[in-house]
């Protein structure tokens, strides 16, 4: 460790992430300004095009949003674009970012990030590079920062990309390292669209609207955005309905499945989600199997304990 705040991490040290350890190529420093214990935390990868159209910087914006509301941390590249406007949104509701440069990571580049740099540094989040310190920008660097950023996460956004991009960097080392990849469709006719629904086309998450955000988001990292104002958190629960909320926002189940998991009869299940559908918690989808009910997912209180977020 060098001054407060700055950090040179090694494999095999406490703080050192253990997703970045997945790279075939593992950075064997990682210096780090700031919060080095936000790098273990949950995170979702933004990222996006530099030259990014009015609904490329809102869907990066909503994206952000979105995850910091459900306690997860945001990561991006801090480049002009897609990647600020999520870093932004990040910090300015309430949530951890962390900036991966491909400079040292004290230096500011580009210069249009400081005021993200120092926003993001002053509300606990981290500024990480596997340059070191002083190093300015080299192009060779920018692909192996890419890799970082995927690393960093359990998924990675992509809310606006043409073709040929520097995105596709991020998003291949995203499918190596078994990552999902969530992507936003476009218009056909958009230049900027052509890659984002390229990913769609070969396998990527299609995002659609603020919910397909919130559901991804509640199926990758097992948290919900929102509950109803007026229902009970996760946290006011008895264990078993807590064992039954989370196993829901994991996955959708079949009350059998339900009933095997907390070991009840028929009577005994049937009762517990019906309490748990009276207090808006739950629904019954069509096919037979119980969801978080649209109520727990967009009401306008973070999920938890007399409207605390539970992260």
């Amino acid at each position: 460790m060098m001054a407060e705040g700055t950090f040179e991490l090694h494999p095999g040290d406490a703080l050192y992430p253990e997703t970045v350890l997945e790279l075939s190529d593992v950075p064997q420093t990682l210096y780090v300004r700031g919060n080095a214990e936000v790098l273990s935390t949950p995170a979702l990868s933004i990222i996006g095009a530099r030259k990014a159209s009015p609904y490329g910087l809102a869907v990066a914006e909503l994206a952000a949003k979105v995850a910091v509301e459900a306690g997860v941390t945001v990561v991006s590249g801090g480049a002009v674009g897609c990647d600020q406007a999520s870093g932004w949104a990040a910090v300015n509701a309430g949530g951890k970012h962390v900036v991966v440069l491909g400079t040292g990571a004290d230096v500011v580049y580009p210069r249009s990030s400081a005021g993200l740099i120092t926003r993001t540094l002053d509300t606990g989040g981290a500024v990480v590079s596997i340059s070191p310190w002083g190093m300015g920008p080299r192009k060779f660097a920018f692909p192996r920062r890419n890799r970082v950023i995927a690393a960093l996460s359990q998924a990675l956004f992509v809310s606006e990309a043409g073709m040929p991009s520097g995105t596709f960097s991020t998003a291949e080392a995203a499918m190596d390292l078994g990552r999902e990849l969530l992507a936003v469709p476009g218009s056909i006719l958009s230049p900027e669209s052509r890659g984002t629904n390229y990913l769609i086309a070969n396998g990527a998450c299609c995002i659609i609207d603020e919910e397909s955000i919130e559901m991804a988001i509640s199926r990758i990292y097992g948290t919900l955005r929102y509950s109803r104002p007026d229902s009970p958190g996760i946290a006011d629960l008895d264990p078993t309905q807590q064992a039954v909320m989370h196993a829901l926002i994991a996955s959708p189940l079949k009350v059998d499945d339900i009933a095997a998991l907390v070991s009840l009869d028929a009577v005994g299940v049937l009762k517990l989600l019906g309490s748990l559908e009276l207090e808006g918690l739950i629904e019954r989808m069509m096919d037979g199997r119980y969801a978080p009910s649209k109520f727990a997912l967009h009401a306008q209180t973070p999920f938890g304990h007399n409207g605390k977020r539970v992260n």
